[in-house]
Formats: structure tokens, C-alpha cells, sequence
């Protein structure tokens, strides 16, 4: 991992993410990529002014978040880390994956609001559009990490072959922050369900064409619930994860794994954080 990119709009959260992005930056000896998007909305909300007007007030625009960068960057914990701020001038996060290419980057870590759970980390907001888009794997963190050393991962998938790939992605990631992995298969009622032989078959299968380190496999484990989301929480707080690691399909795919809802008091202790890897 030599570059993470870290999407910057100055709140609580997007100051976790950077504190995170800094103990995997200094694990991994990588660079940190601080992204602040400008909204053109921000720019253009005077009515008909000229061009020249236009553009004056988005460099005034530009030079305020420059100063505030010069604060939020000014960390403790940034000490010792090559850290770049850059500023765009883009509507919304999806247009994000511009600058992963640009940067090569290997990663994008990012903040999100703790109380409204898986669901809403993928359906609607931000983080659903840079996870639908991403290129690269997303990480997003809920809470400060106050405590960061990732020793077990929940990796959720359908084992199916299209997922492969992005497995193997997430392995050589895992491997590298020196994680063990646990994976997870939960069976829900509908179309989708399967019974013992074939799962194991769809996991035989899966396990042999995957390319990576696959000692990090420590367990493989079938459980059945009414969601998938529902399953994936209960399991992740009953082993204590640090990570939750799935496979995106996009939007359609998103809606379909992520449906149905949790209660409030599991929203409220799901602390670990979510690694997404799309599926092309």
C-alpha cells in the first residue's frame, strides 16, 4: 500500500478517517492523499453574475479551504507522514475516482455517522456513491480510533465466482495489515437460499480459484437470519470484529444485499468499521 486517499470536509468524522488513514499510512510506510470536495453549488448560488465574478468567488472559496486545511492537517498523529492536500471543484463524491487514477491510490478511507447502520452506509448518501464508484477499496469509520489494531475481520460474500476477484484484493490488503479472516455466508429465506452441501460446494469452489495468501483464512462460517445485514451485524458483535469486510455489486446489488433493517440498540454498539470491495 503506497497511497490512501482520504475525502476531507472538515466535520468530526472525516477527522476519524484521517486519524485512521495515519495509523495504516505509518504501518504501511504510504502516503496520505487529503481530498476536499468544493461544491459548485457553493460557487454558483449568486444567480446571473458574470464569469469573472464567478470565478473570483470560487477562488476566494478555494483559499478559505486552504486555510482551513492548514488547521485540521495541523495533527500529532500526522507527524512523520508525507500528507497532501488537494481541493476540487466537484458536485459530489463519486467523482472521486478522478483522482484515485490520477494518484494511483490503493486506498480511500472515510468517515460516516455511527446511528443509522449498514444501511445507510451504502443506500443514499456519499459513501454509497464512492463505494458504487470506487476503483479501489473503501474503508469507512465510524468512531475515533482510539484503539486501532485490526486482529480479526468479518469478510461477507455470496461466493460467487464474480466475487473472486475482489477477494483476492482484499486478502493481499488484509495480509498486509496482518489481519485474520473469518468468512461468512449468510443464508436468507427467498431466492438466494441455499442448502448445507451447496454452500460448501460454492465455498470449495471459490477457496481454489482465489489467488492470495489464504493462510489468512482462519474459519469459514454459514449462519441464517432474515437479512443479510441483520446477519452480518449479530455475527460481527458476536465475535468482536474490528473490520466488516464485503463485496458491492453497485447500486441494484447494494439495495438487494442491504435490505431490511436493524434495531436501534445493535445500530448503537456496531463499532467496527466497514471495508467495501466493488465488484466490476
Amino acid at each position: 500500500m503506497k497511497t490512501i486517499i482520504v475525502p476531507i470536509d472538515f466535520s468530526e468524522h472525516s477527522e476519524y478517517a484521517l486519524h485512521t488513514a495515519a495509523i495504516l499510512a505509518k504501518e504501511q510506510n504510504a502516503e496520505i492523499i487529503a481530498l476536499h470536495m468544493l461544491e459548485l453549488s457553493t460557487v454558483h448560488a449568486y444567480g446571473e453574475e458574470s464569469q469573472s465574478k464567478h470565478i473570483e468567488k470560487a477562488l476566494y472559496y478555494t483559499k478559505l479551504a486552504e486555510k482551513k486545511f492548514d488547521g485540521f492537517l495541523n495533527k500529532e498523529y500526522l507527524k512523520g507522514i508525507s500528507v497532501t492536500p488537494i481541493i476540487r471543484h466537484f458536485k459530489v463524491f463519486s467523482e472521486l475516482g478522478e483522482v484515485v487514477a490520477e494518484n494511483n491510490a490503493d486506498l480511500v478511507v472515510m468517515g460516516s455517522k455511527g446511528s443509522s447502520g449498514l444501511t445507510e452506509f451504502f443506500i443514499g448518501s456519499n459513501t454509497e456513491k464512492v463505494v458504487r464508484n470506487s476503483e479501489v477499496p473503501v474503508l469507512v469509520v465510524k468512531n475515533k480510533p482510539i484503539d486501532w489494531n485490526v486482529k480479526k475481520v468479518v469478510f461477507a460474500t455470496d461466493f460467487s465466482e464474480e466475487a473472486i476477484p475482489s477477494f483476492s484484493k482484499s486478502i493481499a490488503l488484509l495480509d498486509a495489515m496482518k489481519a485474520d479472516v473469518q468468512m461468512l455466508y449468510v443464508n436468507v429465506p427467498g431466492e438466494g437460499f441455499k442448502a448445507t452441501d451447496e454452500m460448501e460446494w460454492a465455498v470449495e469452489t471459490f477457496l481454489e480459484q482465489a489467488e492470495g495468501n489464504l493462510d489468512r483464512v482462519k474459519d469459514v462460517h454459514f449462519i441464517a437470519d432474515k437479512s443479510a445485514e441483520k446477519g452480518i451485524l449479530k455475527y460481527a458483535k458476536k465475535v468482536d470484529a474490528d473490520i466488516v469486510a464485503v463485496t458491492t455489486h453497485g447500486r441494484t446489488g447494494l439495495a438487494r444485499f442491504f435490505e431490511g433493517s436493524v434495531s436501534e440498540d445493535l445500530v448503537n454498539h456496531a463499532d467496527f468499521a466497514i471495508l467495501s470491495f466493488r465488484i466490476d
